[in-house]
């Protein structure tokens, strides 16, 4: 066995590990990356860690952390309550607005996991409440979570187009941000109409507009494969204790030592905040990761206090886990195995259907493992027969790709899924959970193939 099938082999083994035991893939990329680099490809250490993602780290550190800060201050509640009053007394609007809540949630840098912790107890809860499908409001809230986690702002959108940019691809952030959104917004579409949302439209169930709705205790998900070992469960673990302590959605005390303003300025603050980071990443094209920081300690300073919390939020687990990833994929790179993956692939079969294989590949480790890893792993593997002439352009199998790694997440052994299932109200678990199940199923057998024709084929 030649040196690119032992780098394969150890790959393998990280997704096997990571996937059965409650170890983060980061730490066992990094390992790996040191004893493929040294032993197998006799590469200098300084060599190896030149593949270090520097970039990436800073980016993801400063998001999660601007975040956590927002969590803390009770912003992102106090958007979520802003937005599901506006109903009013139109029930069938409420899966919508968790739809499009969630979307803006991982638009703008929240962690898939965060957006579903934040909005499953809630959303559940009205389900229950006004007699919505809790299956029907469960997925909404998790495909409004991937429809908006490509954005150039989030952390799979800001993963994705730094390897696409790394691999010399070319490069069309918005087309893959649409294409999620898009698969995304059709997909609930189909299950807001198959589950009883037209009946929710007709019926009539008046509630007076501005009535304040409750906010259901958090239940914590049980575990699954995924919410063991996968960093986006470890990364908002310290996320939902402090939502169960009731924590995030409390005023500001303005009686705190170090805090400068009170609760409701303080917000808005961080509203601005969030905005001003959306204009000068989109508009401007600063560096996301300098940016996000930048307005994460000009909060911080308004109140010194959140800040100590909010580091302890920052998704080390997760970032540990790309920039392992990240790492050991540069080692792949250096010693070929990269150029010998894709020359192999496209000699094997058609390159049409080797884009295919890779998608399917992607949905099915995703679905018990994570997202972040396939999306750092598989689309290096693809380059070199992207970038040759052999009809498929790489900018529309990227959004197959995307969205054929994460639409999967709605899986109950994934963090979001074992969420929807903790949360639920009122019904048998068990037949909820084999829902879920064949659900999941259904999507990781279908989406590939979906998305591969829209995106890859047409």
């Amino acid at each position: 066995m030649n040196s690119y099938w032992w780098s394969i082999v150890v790959l393998g083994a990280m997704f096997v590990v990571a996937t059965a035991l409650p170890v983060n893939m980061g730490v066992l990329a990094f390992v790996g990356a040191f004893a493929v680099g040294t032993l197998v490809a006799g590469m200098e250490v300084k060599a190896i860690m030149a593949g270090y993602p520097a970039d990436l780290f800073l980016t993801l550190v400063g998001i999660t952390y601007l975040f956590a800060l927002a969590q803390n201050n009770g912003t992102i509640d106090w958007l979520v309550q802003l937005a599901v009053r506006a109903v009013g007394g139109r029930i069938w609007a409420i899966p919508w607005i968790m739809f499009f809540v969630a979307a803006g949630l991982t638009g703008v840098g929240a962690v898939s996991p965060a957006a579903v912790a934040i909005l499953a107890p809630i959303a559940l809860g009205f389900a229950a409440k006004h007699g919505i499908s809790p299956l029907m409001m469960g997925l909404m809230i998790i495909h409004g979570a991937q429809g908006g986690g490509f954005s150039p702002m989030s952390i799979y959108g800001g993963i994705t187009n730094k390897i696409v940019a790394r691999a010399g691809l070319p490069l069309n952030e918005m087309a893959t941000m649409l294409a999620s959104l898009g698969v995304n917004l059709a997909v609930a579409l189909l299950l807001f109409v198959a589950m009883g949302g037209l009946r929710l439209m007709r019926r009539a169930e008046p509630q007076a507009a501005g009535t304040p709705f409750t906010t259901p205790t958090v239940v914590h998900a049980q575990a699954g494969v995924q919410a063991f070992g996968d960093a986006e469960d470890e990364s908002f673990r310290e996320e939902q204790r402090i939502l169960a302590q009731g924590a995030a959605a409390s005023a500001l005390d303005p009686a705190v030592p170090g805090t400068m303003i009170g609760a409701h300025a303080y917000r808005l603050f961080t509203l601005a905040g969030i905005v001003t980071l959306a204009v000068a990443t989109l508009y401007y094209k600063l560096d996301i990761g300098f940016m996000s920081i930048t307005i994460g300690l000009v909060l911080s300073l308004m109140a010194p206090n959140l800040q100590r919390r909010a580091l302890g939020q920052v998704s080390w687990p997760e970032i540990m886990l790309i920039v392992g990833v990240s790492t050991y994929v540069s080692v792949l790179d250096k010693m070929g195995t990269i150029a010998f993956v894709g020359n192999s692939v496209a000699a094997l079969t058609s390159p049409l259907l080797a884009a295919l294989l890779l998608c399917f590949i992607g949905a099915v480790i995703s679905a018990f493992a994570s997202s972040t890893a396939v999306l750092g792993s598989l689309i290096p593997l693809a380059v070199p027969f992207l970038q040759g002439d052999a009809g498929v352009g790489a900018i529309g199998f990227i959004a197959a790709m995307a969205v054929s790694s994460t639409i999967v997440d709605v899986s109950p052994f994934s963090t979001n899924g074992a969420l929807v299932l903790a949360n639920a109200k009122g019904i048998d678990r068990d037949r909820f959970f084999r829902q879920l199940m064949t659900y999941g199923a259904v999507v990781t057998l279908l989406a590939p193939v979906v998305v591969w024709l829209l995106f890859v084929v047409t």
